[in-house]
């Protein structure tokens, strides 16, 4: 697995062939068999994969939060809806964002202070477990430029599907 502070060049150094590769499954891969793909290097690779050694995504990423997920990170804050909103958050279009980048909750050791409540968003990233891969390739080139876990699953799937490199 890629050291996570060399992710960076190492994407860059494949990062057109990642989008040709991206053109080939577009029109070789079969949707479910594509998401059965993802889900098995998904559950192998984050069996073991410690995260919070890396949490490129939370300095790379701004979160959102939906309006449901505000209150439990109020209450661990021990702080006022609008202290949280006043401190913390963006109104956008799409809903509630932190503010800037890296992530406001990710501390000087690493860990994301609020971890015990953390958006879905940020529980659910790099999304490779769900269905319908298949229509998120872009993304999930753009995740292998910060995520090792995904940067591997799309060296692996290049070998699966035979991908000849650039």
């Amino acid at each position: 697995m890629i050291e996570p502070s060399k992710i960076k060049e190492e994407f860059e150094k494949i990062e057109r062939e990642n989008y040709k590769f991206r053109t080939y499954l577009k029109s070789h891969a079969d949707s479910d068999e594509l998401d059965e793909q993802f889900l098995e290097l998904h559950n192998e690779l984050f069996k073991d994969y410690d995260c919070s050694k890396c949490r490129n995504c939370c300095k790379e990423y701004a979160i959102s939060f939906e309006e449901t997920e505000i209150e439990p990170v109020t209450i661990l804050l021990k702080i006022t809806k609008e202290e949280f909103m006043d401190k913390y958050i963006e109104k956008t279009i799409n809903g509630y964002e932190v503010k800037g980048k890296p992530c406001c909750f990710l501390t000087e050791n690493g860990a994301c202070e609020i971890e015990k409540c953390k958006p879905e968003e940020c529980m659910e990233y790099p999304f490779t477990n769900k269905p319908e891969r298949l229509f998120s390739l872009l993304n999930i080139v753009d995740f292998a430029s910060v995520c090792p876990v995904v940067f591997e699953m799309l060296e692996r799937l290049k070998k699966i599907y035979g991908f000849k490199r650039i």
